[in-house]
């Protein structure tokens, strides 16, 4: 073998190598938590333990008013886990100085899947409130 076909050779392996190399699909990372529309809203969200704030998080807070005037506020709770995971999620509505309104919201259970969203709607009892905090506690 002559250093002519040595060299042809070579540079055909290395060719074949690096077109290997780049038909590779790449890892799939595992998804993340997006704040890119909740950032004005994260301060409205509150995770009261450790635990849930470790298994729940919020990625997105939507709010409306509703025909009578009254504040609409939805709220997307993802499980961070795979395993499923049971929460109790509040909303607190306040008044314009941020003292809780009149009539404090009961607190409703949550089951959410792993590696799922689930969605939870609230209304504000009057017109008057403007303001909230939904408020999040493992089982």
């Amino acid at each position: 073998m002559t250093t002519r076909h040595s060299v042809s050779l070579l540079a055909a392996l290395c060719t074949v190598a690096a077109l290997a190399g780049c038909a590779m699909a790449p890892a799939a990372d595992a998804p993340r938590d997006s704040t890119k529309f909740t950032l004005e809203n994260s301060g409205h969200f509150v995770v009261l333990d450790a635990a849930t704030e470790a298994a729940v998080s919020c990625t997105g807070l939507q709010e409306r008013t509703l025909g009578d005037g009254r504040l609409e506020v939805i709220a997307n709770l993802k499980n961070r886990g795979s395993a499923p995971v049971r929460v109790h999620v509040q909303c607190l509505f306040q008044n314009d100085q941020g003292a809780p309104f009149s009539v404090e919201g009961s607190w409703q259970s949550l089951s959410i899947a792993g590696d799922s969203t689930e969605v939870m709607r609230f209304t504000a009892p009057d017109a008057m409130v403007k303001a909230y905090e939904i408020r999040v506690r493992k089982v």
